[in-house]
C-alpha cells in the first residue's frame, strides 16, 4: 500500500472514531480478495477498508506496485475474474 507522505499534527492524532458494525454484503470472491491483502499488510479487513475508502476519497492511489501485483495473483487464486468495468452488469447468485 501506498505510504502517508503527509504530515500528521497532534491535533489529527486525538481524532476519536467509532466504528460500527455495517451488514454489508459484497460479492464473495472480492471478499477473499480484501481478506488476503489484508492479512499481507498485517491489518484488519475494516482499517484496509477504511484505508481505501479515505484515500478514493482524497482521490489518492491506495497500493504501490507491488501491491497491485500482488492483488492480480490472489484475484487469480480465487478466480475474481472481473474488474471495474463490468461492475454495473454484475447479477447476484440466487442459490
Amino acid at each position: 500500500m501506498k505510504q502517508q507522505n503527509d504530515q500528521i499534527t497532534e491535533k489529527d492524532k486525538n481524532i476519536k472514531l467509532e466504528r460500527v458494525q455495517t451488514g454489508m454484503r459484497m460479492e464473495k470472491r472480492m471478499v477473499k480478495v480484501l481478506k488476503a491483502m489484508a492479512e499481507y499488510h498485517d491489518i484488519s479487513l475494516g482499517n484496509l477498508i477504511e484505508i481505501i475508502v479515505l484515500r478514493a476519497f482524497e482521490n489518492k492511489a491506495v497500493f504501490d506496485q507491488e501491491s497491485l501485483e500482488k492483488i492480480k495473483a490472489i484475484k487469480e487464486v480465487y478466480g475474481m475474474n472481473y474488474d471495474l468495468e463490468i461492475t454495473n452488469f454484475l447479477v447476484e447468485y440466487e442459490k
